[in-house]
């Protein structure tokens, strides 16, 4: 059809002032670039986030969010050794650093007074994490493998026994709302840690320990955190009742943890049946309940997306167990052929979640396959391990030892001299202070909440 002058006119100003439609990230996922490209895309937003590179700034540090960090930089660590890239080693290696403590045990002074066991636990991930891809030691400071140690002593000194015959509290502080529960990610958090070190040092004590958190967990008499005959993963249980019920509002990051240290120790144990079948059956319950057929196995965190409730932490899960997925995928091989097209099929609607505001803003519910008006780091940084885990399809390599390639200097007595939390007064939480941190938390999220409004609108 031929246009008339004034058709023209309209088409061209149409094209200038109507909004270019949203392009999303483009994956081939049969092609290692193009993944290695939207990698790198989703990665660069994440760190836009991220200032701690800058004068005045405290390198590592998220001040209202401080176990975030180890998040970023295990998408970062992931990141450079799957694709080479070492933009960002600098602030990786500064910012892993920086936030070691004094004691090389992840208990910085500036934010040791409020953490719980789980945020550390993620740091010293993140180091053992960087000793297994051969992330090379500095010259001047802690050993990557140390601080992974560091935070292992400090933990295991505070394996409670006074209520429910043992497993570790989710905060450190008698005064901290949680600090009477006892829940998954601490306690599987934990195992994960001493199922890795075992296999990286090949020390019999993070192998009792990994055991003895496991048998914990699974035992009906103690914990109804996991159970083995179903696998299923409670959230937490309270030491108010002895630990008689389960809270079971389910999140993927419970299950995940677990299946990594299962995956490690049969690893470790080459082949055993016991752990296969402990890695399999938390494998398949994860599938099964963050893989739903009904949005066609993309992932999704079922407890929040549906309702579009799900908070900062939450959003991460999705990244974290990606990440532990494709390392269970190389250190259980039957796994792999299970794993990867779940991988595939997330990662490709991931991408196209990532359209939004013409700048490639990742979202989180990726089974809508486009952007849905979220905004944030965290978007970022578990689009990125989405689009990374992806990559093990075509670089099998998995994680070292120190007998297969790794170097990173042992230091078994690492953190002993810092016993914070450890050996504290057993007493209970108030309801002042449970409301109390629950103030504190709305207060900061009506906060972030306005100033991504703000950002969004005004920036």
């Amino acid at each position: 059809m031929r246009l008339s002058g004034a058709g023209l006119l309209r088409g061209l100003l149409l094209s200038i002032f109507m909004p270019s439609p949203a392009v999303a990230i483009e994956l081939d996922i049969s092609d290692e670039q193009s993944i290695k490209n939207a990698a790198s895309t989703s990665i660069y937003a994440m760190m836009t986030y991220y200032h701690g590179n800058e004068t005045g700034h405290i390198p590592g540090a998220f001040p209202d969010k401080w176990w975030e960090g180890s998040a970023l930089f295990l998408a970062l660590l992931q990141y450079w050794y799957y694709t080479g890239d070492t933009t960002y080693n600098d602030e990786l290696r500064v910012g892993l650093e920086w936030q070691s403590g004094d004691d090389g045990d992840y208990m910085p002074t500036n934010y040791s007074s409020y953490l719980g066991n789980d945020d550390q636990m993620f740091w010293g991930v993140a180091a053992m994490t960087a000793a297994e891809l051969g992330f090379k030691d500095v010259s001047d400071g802690f050993s990557w493998l140390s601080l992974a140690q560091g935070v292992f002593n400090t933990q295991i000194k505070r394996w409670d026994t006074t209520k429910c015959d043992g497993g570790m509290r989710w905060q450190i502080f008698p005064y901290q709302s949680g600090y009477t529960m006892k829940n998954s990610i601490s306690n599987g958090g934990l195992f994960q840690l001493s199922a890795r070190l075992a296999r990286y040092t090949g020390n019999s004590t993070y192998l009792s320990w990994a055991n003895k958190i496991w048998d914990w967990s699974v035992s009906e008499d103690s914990s109804p955190l996991v159970k083995n005959s179903t696998w299923d993963v409670s959230d937490s249980t309270n030491m108010e009742d002895n630990c008689g019920t389960r809270g079971d509002t389910q999140w993927s990051y419970n299950y995940g943890t677990y299946m990594m240290g299962a995956a490690y120790l049969y690893n470790y144990t080459n082949g055993s049946s016991y752990w296969l079948e402990a890695t399999n059956g938390l494998l398949n319950t994860t599938l099964d309940t963050f893989f739903p057929s009904s949005n066609g196995g993309i992932f999704e965190e079922v407890t929040c997306e549906p309702s579009e409730s799900c908070n900062n932490n939450e959003i991460l899960f999705k990244g974290l167990v990606s990440s532990w997925l494709s390392f269970t995928a190389l250190l259980v091989p039957s796994t792999f052929d299970t794993i990867m097209p779940k991988l595939q099929t997330s990662a490709q609607a991931a991408a196209k979640s990532c359209s939004g505001h013409n700048n490639n803003t990742c979202g989180v519910r990726w089974y809508q396959s486009k952007y849905d008006g979220w905004i944030g780091m965290e978007e970022q940084i578990s689009a990125s391990d989405i689009f990374v885990a992806n990559l093990v399809y075509f670089n099998k390599t998995g994680p070292v030892t120190s007998t297969t390639g790794g170097n990173s200097s042992s230091n078994p007595n690492a953190g002993n001299n810092d016993h914070t939390g450890g050996g504290s007064t057993q007493s209970a939480i108030t309801t002042g202070d449970r409301a109390g941190a629950g103030i504190l938390t709305v207060v900061f999220i009506v906060g972030w909440v306005a100033l991504m409004g703000w950002t969004v609108l005004g920036g």
